[in-house]
Formats: structure tokens, C-alpha cells, sequence
């Protein structure tokens, strides 16, 4: 078959255009070119302010085919009412499709469209997932609003239909580079074989075929809200297999993506949550994505040779290309395991098979150890949040793992330890663990096989009768070691599934040969000692492998977060095998959506949760906050760990101090007192004080009654948009909650003064004295209470603005500030609880970068 791939745009001038509309649309509109493939369109402003969109097309292009979209918008707007697609505006006769002739003599078809309002996806970022599942949910609403559609210019010959991509085969060589060549050919290659044979089963109809980034539009306010809610441009509709429209969505979604095969996974899912995913159409997705970025790249390549001025028609070819590179540096069928999970469908077909037969022949599987060994088992715990990995530096060291491993197994009489199946770790730390994310880098924290620690050179028996499939010393840092990989084919041959042992010794791998029969009970090989099996604690690592994805003598035994359930089908329990009692096995954490649940029925709702997707945060070490996956946040938030978080000597001092001693401060005790005197020795003379009390709204709150006693005044002043806590009285000096919502505003008592910031205050920052001329606010409320008949109690301020912005204060601010209150007699309050004990890096307490002494300084 032979597609034309050639065209010429029609070239009517913006002036013919607009002659068109005043002429047959009855209306005056100024016009706009937009980029088009084909047709010539033009953004049509009416005087009254309606947008429109008219669109000029060849004669020579069949007027059935204009008259089919003209059918497909309108059975959507009845069908698909939830899916903002352009209406069709008739001239003033009635008319839909119009001819007229240009300067040349030439005939065009011309239509006028509704605007439809929104961003192009193109346009927008971040691409959340919320917003690529409402993607596939619209195409799936329109490919359901289509069925039972029949035109016969939908069966027209079409170079987009991706049923017929094998026409780019005799052009690619169009494409100059000799390594993408080759990579289009393997695309082709796999079209070919696997997906043209396959394309008679499933389900066809008419489609939209045309989801690229540049016709799906996209609203909302912020990134976080924003959804796909409508399409444009129906030009390619064609009569295909249904499931192409999905795949050229989700490949057009993948462009500029890191992850293009985690991008297409939450557009097949949003898909299916809306029209159901036959297991043939789960099948040929990841090849139909493939297939559409090649004919995407091939034709670029085309028509930058035959129309090299026309930008928009390569517009995507850079980005193409990355994602086809990406997807097909895949190792082979992991695409179609992704991409089969987020349909809800089984990753690897197979694996519900094998599981079952496993679970219903257990006569048939022997043991991996030696029976003596696994008398006594005790589960070790390894999670992010074990107690076990302590210090995270010295936890990847394997002699300090090892030694914290035997110690539990002493603890608990066990004769083995054992590591748990399906559970996020944070041992897997190096590059090789690593992977580029959408939303960054992510580590492959999910361990899918099962832990046996156990001494060096412990015999490993193999549970089952199979073939040497592979065998490799995987000698990297923190890889296998020597591993073998055994074959087991069950039931008559229709059962095939692998089994893998890793951190063997290196006599383990002498005697092996590919293909090699393995009897039930055969010495496998040994447990490798820490010089030979990647740096770990000794141990075997056991994993069931559905599909091998055509490694050798090795297999990923660590799997990705956001991939979890694809690979969990990959290799399934190997518990199945191993047969430890179910009982050892602590339960489950609770999924997120449950925990979130239970939180806000059984916490009051004003303990609010950060962040629109809310984190699970299990631990935190140095810098950084890590979730119950084990991905990585740096942590820009907390104030009060400014040494870091679980820092080694503080988590021993309060180890040491909790074994002896916690009580309150009504005994006497040495040890109060040398703090005391340690902390008044880093302040100036006149502050030398102390009371000790439980958070830092407490220490402000006391503050405050102190003032009041000492001038038997209420009257407080403070800062526009200052925190200081959650106490009632401290609400009511806090603009932060008493001015935002669910506040009541300031009381009679509480007097605020501007923000004294330079860079979008009154006063900035070139302007001299500024932070004077900010002190004189505080003079002002100071006249306020006087004129009140009474005198301020205290003046509150942060000596770093925090909650209101970060807001450092300018020069003399404090300084002229102080003086004022000082004056009326009141108090001056250091609120320190955020900035003190060194945070602000120069100084020890920042109330010292105004150069002032408080009367009163509040710590955490």
C-alpha cells in the first residue's frame, strides 16, 4: 500500500480570511495564523469578543473526510458531554462546508469552529500523574463516545494510522544517523512480527488518533488542580484497532519525560479506569508506543527534507527521539510487564500460574538449607525504618550488619535471621541503585527476593529439579557476587519459572555448565563470605523469577517504588519456595490511604498534614527526610534539628541521660545546673536566668506573663505576619493565625507594626536608615497604647522573621525598636525559638547580628 506523506498548505492571506468571515459568517474578525500539519487555521477575534477557529483545507482532500469530523464532534458533544470538544458554526446560509478560491485559482474547503479555552499540554509543566491520568481518561471517554461510528472516510489510506505503520520502512532511510536507523528497524522488525498479527483480535472502530501534546487541552489554577478536559483537531480520524488511540497518547505524554514508560503507565491506568483493557490490547501497548515514536521520527525526517521552513512539522522530533532511545533501552518485555500492571492486569501473564502450581505442590519442594538451620528463625527487621540500620553511614558497612544481625538472632535463640520479602530498604545507596525519575531521582529500594543470613560456606540446596539456566560472579560493589540462576519447567513443560541464588562463594560457580541438570537436594553452592559476595553480610539472597527478561546469570533483586506491583509479578514470594512459617512475618504496614484515613478520625483536624499528596515520613539522618519507600527528601523545613537529624552524639546522650534519669526540675540535680550555666555563658552578661520549660510556645507564653508581672500591663506589640505558637494567648499575638483563616483578628490588646522588609516594605533596602524608619511603626503603636491610658507590657519580635518569609531585619531596626519600648517602660522579647543555638551560621543568637540585648530571649 502507498500513503501519501507529501502536502502543500493552502496559503491564503490573513486578509482573504477575514474577507471570508465578514463575507459568509456574517461578522467583522480580526485573524491569527496557528501552526498546522496540513490545514491552513486561523484564530478568528470577533468584535464581540467570540474566538472561533477557521480552518482552510485543500478541495483536493475528500470532502467526506471533513464531513466525518463534522459527525464525530457532534456525536461526542451527545455522548461525551464530560469532553470539551469545537462545535461546528455554519455560515449564514446554513451552510457547514463552504468552497471559495484563492489568488491562484485554487479551490479550498473552508469551516468555522468554536474556541475551546486551555492550555495545550505542550504548554504546561510540571505533567503531575493526577494529570496524565486524566489524559488517559478522556481518551478512553471519546473512544467510547466514537463506537459504532461508521463513515467510509474513516477507511481512507492514512500515514498516522498506526495499524499501517510499516509503510516508514522503505523511508527510513531519511533518517541519516546510522544507530537510530538501526533503531527504527528493530521497532519495525517487532511491528511485524509480534503486533500487525496480532491487531485482527482486538476491538477496531473509528478513533481520534491524534492525542499529541499540542491538541490535548489542559485547565486548572495551579499545577496540582490542572486536568486534561477536552481535544482538538479531528483531521486524522480513522477507522483502526481502539487501542491505538491509547498508545499515542501515552506516547506523545512520554516527550521530555525520564521516565517515558512510568508516564505511559499513569495514562494506560487513567485510561482504564474509565473503558476496560482487553489482556491483547495490554499486549501490544508498549509496541504500539514504540511504533508511533518511530513513524513520529521518520516522518520528521521527511518533511524536513521536502518542506525544511515548516517548524511545526518537526516540532517533536528532538523529544521523540529521546523517548523511543529510553523505551527501547528497556531490557525486552519490562515495557509490557509496566504497562500490564497499570491496566490491573497480571505484570507477567504467567505469574498467577506459577504461583498457584507452587502453592499446590509443596510435596514436590525441598528444602534450601539444612534442617538444622532453619529450627529457629527470627525475621529481621531492615526497613527505613528498622532501629536495627542506627547510624545510616556505619549501617552499609556488612562486618556492622552482620554483627547487629547475629546479635538479634542471640537475642531472640534463633539459629537464622531472615530478611523479609517486599520490603523498602536503605541499604541500597550507590549508583547502581539509582534511576532518573520524573519527579528526580529515584532508588531501587524494594527487595524482592528473601535474606537467609547464615555463616559462610552453609550449603544451599536447590528446592526443586531443573537446568543450570546462567550462572555470573557479579563481582561490583554491592552487587551479587557469584550467582546461579536454575530453570524449572513443571506441569508437562506448559510451566517455565526461575529461581535465583545470589551471594554464593566462588567455588560455587566451578563445576556449572548452561543447561546442566540440577536434581532436587543438589548442593546449589555455598553462602559467600563478605570478600567475594559485593561487600554484604553474609547471606543468601532466594528470588522466584517469572520471566527473565533475557538477563544472564543475573536479575535485579531490588525493585523501584513507583514499580512495586510490576515486579512483585516478576518475582513473586519466594516464601512459596523457602516455606518459613507465615506467623514469623510481621503484618503488613497499612497502605497510605488507610493510615490517612484512620489519622483524620482519630487526630483533631487542626493537626494538619503538609503537602496535597501527603508524606509517610518513617526517618531521618543528616539533611535529609526519607519516606516509607526510602526516597529521599532534603529537608528544608524542620527548625529544630539544626544539628541534623538523628544526630549519633545527641542519639547517645539522650540514651545515656533516659537510662538514668527523666523526671522534672523540682529535685535538685547537678546536671540542670551546668546547662544552665553553659547556656547563660553564650549570652551577654545581663541575661543570666534560666526557666525550663517543655516547647517553645510554653517559653513564649511564659515570657509574656513575666512582662505583664513586671509592668502589671497587657499591651503587646508585635509584627505583621509573625508566629510565635499555638497557645490562645500566643494565637492572639500571632498575625500569622489570628489574621489567616479560621482567625479572628488581632484583640484590643495586640497591636501590630509593618513588616519590616527591604525588598517589598515601605522602606527598601537603598534607602538610608531604613531599619530606623521602620522602628518608628513601633513608636507609633507605642502612642496607640498611651492614647489607650496605659503603657505596653512587651514588644515580641522574631529576630529573624520566619513563618512571615524569612524576613531578615534590617540594620537598627531592634536597635530603634528597643528604644521606643524601653522608653514606655515595657518589656523586649527575643523570640529565638526558630533562629537560636547558631542557626543563622555568623552568630550564635541572632537577636547579636542587630547588636542589642533583650530583656527576655525565648529558645527550642
Amino acid at each position: 500500500m502507498t500513503l501519501s506523506i507529501t502536502f502543500r498548505q493552502p496559503a491564503l492571506s490573513p486578509a482573504e480570511a477575514e474577507e471570508i468571515l465578514s463575507r459568509r459568517f456574517g461578522g467583522a474578525g480580526n485573524v491569527r495564523p496557528l501552526p498546522s500539519e496540513r490545514d491552513q487555521n486561523f484564530l478568528v477575534r470577533f468584535a464581540d469578543g467570540r474566538r472561533a477557529v477557521l480552518k482552510i483545507s485543500h478541495a483536493g482532500e475528500e470532502r467526506g473526510i471533513l464531513e466525518l469530523q463534522h459527525l464525530a464532534l457532534k456525536r461526542l458533544a451527545e455522548r461525551a458531554p464530560g469532553v470539551a470538544v469545537p462545535r461546528v458554526l455554519p455560515a449564514t446560509d446554513g451552510a457547514e462546508i463552504l468552497e471559495t478560491t484563492g489568488s491562484e485559482g485554487e479551490t479550498y474547503y473552508v469551516r468555522l469552529l468554536s474556541w475551546i479555552n486551555g492550555a495545550t499540554l505542550a504548554e504546561v509543566r510540571p505533567h503531575t500523574p493526577e494529570l496524565l491520568e486524566s489524559l488517559g481518561r478522556v481518551i478512553a471517554q471519546v473512544d467510547m463516545g466514537l463506537e459504532g461510528l461508521e463513515h467510509p472516510a474513516a477507511r481512507r489510506p492514512l500515514k498516522w494510522d498506526l495499524a499501517r505503520a510499516g509503510w516508514i520502512r522503505e523511508h527510513a532511510d531519511a533518517i541519516e544517523d546510522r544507530t537510530r536507523r538501526a533503531l527504527v528497524q528493530r521497532v519495525l522488525d517487532r511491528f511485524d512480527e509480534e503486533i500487525t498479527p496480532a491487531l485482527s483480535g482486538v476491538k477496531s472502530g473509528i478513533i481520534y488518533n491524534d492525542a499529541n501534546d499540542h491538541n490535548v487541552l489542559v485547565r486548572g489554577d495551579d499545577p496540582w488542580t490542572r486536568r486534561v478536559t477536552g481535544v482538538i483537531d479531528f483531521g486524522d480520524l480513522v477507522d483502526s484497532a481502539v487501542i491505538c488511540d491509547l498508545a499515542i497518547a501515552a506516547a506523545y505524554a512520554a516527550l521530555g519525560k525520564a521516565d517515558p514508560i512510568s508516564t505511559a503507565a499513569r495514562v494506560v491506568a487513567g485510561y482504564q479506569s474509565v473503558r476496560q483493557i482487553t489482556q491483547p490490547e495490554s499486549d501490544l501497548l508498549d509496541g504500539l508506543i514504540t511504533t508511533r515514536l518511530a513513524v513520529s521520527v521518520v516522518n520528521a525526517a521527511i518533511q524536513r527534507s521536502a518542506v525544511p521552513n515548516n517548524a511545526y512539522l518537526t516540532v517533536s522530533e528532538t523529544a521523540a527521539w529521546a523517548a523511543l532511545e529510553r523505551l527501547l533501552a528497556l531490557p525486552p518485555r519490562l515495557g509490557r510487564v509496566v504497562l500490564r500492571d497499570a491496566c490491573g492486569l497480571a505484570g507477567v501473564a504467567t505469574a498467577p500460574t506459577v504461583e498457584s502450581w507452587l502453592r499446590a505442590h509443596p510435596d514436590e519442594l525441598g528444602p534450601l538449607i539444612a534442617p538444622e538451620w532453619g529450627a529457629s528463625t527470627q525475621v529481621v527487621d531492615l526497613s527505613v525504618s528498622s532501629p536495627l540500620l542506627g547510624d545510616l553511614d556505619t549501617a552499609q558497612d556488612a562486618a556492622t550488619m552482620a554483627r547487629a544481625i547475629a546479635a538479634e538472632a542471640t537475642e531472640r535463640g534463633a539459629t537464622m535471621t531472615v530478611g523479609r520479602y517486599d520490603e523498602p530498604r536503605l541499604v541500597y545507596t550507590s549508583d547502581a541503585f539509582r534511576v532518573e525519575g520524573n519527579d528526580g531521582p529515584e532508588w531501587r529500594t524494594v527487595h524482592i527476593g528473601l535474606d537467609l543470613f547464615l555463616p559462610p560456606g552453609t550449603p544451599v540446596f536447590a528446592p526443586l529439579g531443573g537446568v543450570v539456566h546462567s550462572f555470573r560472579d557479579n563481582a561490583a560493589p554491592k552487587d551479587y557476587g557469584p550467582t546461579v540462576i536454575l530453570q524449572h519447567t513443571v506441569e508437562g513443560g506448559r510451566i517455565t519459572f526461575f529461581t535465583l541464588y545470589g551471594h554464593l562463594d566462588r567455588d560455587s560457580l566451578s563445576w556449572l555448565k548452561p543447561g546442566q541438570p540440577v536434581a532436587l537436594g543438589s548442593v546449589v553452592g555455598r553462602v559467600g563470605d563478605v570478600d567475594v559476595n559485593g561487600g554484604w553480610a553474609p547471606h543468601l539472597h532466594f528470588q522466584i523469577i517469572t520471566d527473565l527478561l533475557e538477563y544472564q546469570g543475573d536479575f535485579p533483586g531490588v525493585a523501584r517504588p513507583t514499580q512495586r506491583s510490576a515486579w512483585k509479578s516478576l518475582s513473586p514470594d519466594p516464601n512459596l519456595i523457602a516455606r518459613i512459617p507465615p506467623e514469623q512475618f510481621p503484618a503488613p504496614s497499612q497502605p497510605l490511604p488507610q493510615l490517612l484515613e484512620k489519622r483524620r478520625h482519630l487526630l483533631g483536624p487542626s493537626l494538619s498534614i503538609a503537602y496535597r499528596r501527603p508524606l509517610e515520613i518513617v526517618r531521618g539522618w543528616r539533611q535529609y527526610l526519607y519516606d516509607q519507600e526510602g526516597r529521599r527528601y532534603l529537608d528544608a523545613v524542620n527548625n529544630v534539628p539544626h544539628v541534623g537529624h538523628s544526630h549519633p552524639r545527641v542519639v547517645r546522650a539522650g540514651q545515656r541521660q533516659m537510662a538514668v534519669l527523666n523526671t522534672n526540675t523540682r529535685y535538685l540535680h547537678e546536671l540542670i545546673v551546668r546547662y544552665a550555666e553553659r547556656l547563660c555563658a553564650t549570652m551577654p552578661s545581663s541575661l543570666s536566668v534560666c526557666y525550663f520549660v517543655n516547647s517553645g510556645s510554653e517559653a513564649n507564653e511564659l515570657a509574656l506573663r513575666l512582662a505583664r508581672a513586671y509592668t502589671g500591663k497587657r499591651d503587646v506589640i508585635v509584627v505583621e505576619g509573625a508566629y510565635h505558637g499555638n497557645t490562645s494567648t500566643l494565637v492572639d499575638v500571632s498575625p500569622y493565625k489570628h489574621d489567616g483563616p479560621g482567625g479572628a483578628g488581632a484583640p484590643a490588646w495586640v497591636h501590630k507594626v509593618p513588616m519590616p522588609d527591604v525588598y517589598r516594605g515601605r522602606y527598601r533596602k537603598d534607602e538610608p536608615n531604613a531599619g530606623e524608619r521602620y522602628g518608628t511603626f513601633v513608636s507609633e503603636a507605642v502612642g496607640r497604647i498611651r492614647a489607650r491610658g496605659t503603657q505596653p507590657a512587651a514588644f515580641l519580635c522574631e529576630s529573624i522573621l520566619s513563618s512571615a518569609g524569612q524576613i531578615v531585619l534590617p540594620d537598627g531596626f531592634l536597635n530603634s525598636a528597643y528604644g521606643y519600648v524601653r522608653k514606655a517602660g515595657g518589656v523586649c522579647i527575643a523570640d529565638e525559638v526558630q533562629t537560636g543555638f547558631g542557626r543563622v551560621g555568623s552568630h550564635f543568637w541572632a537577636f547579636e547580628t542587630q547588636e542589642v540585648v533583650p530583656d527576655i530571649v525565648t529558645l527550642g
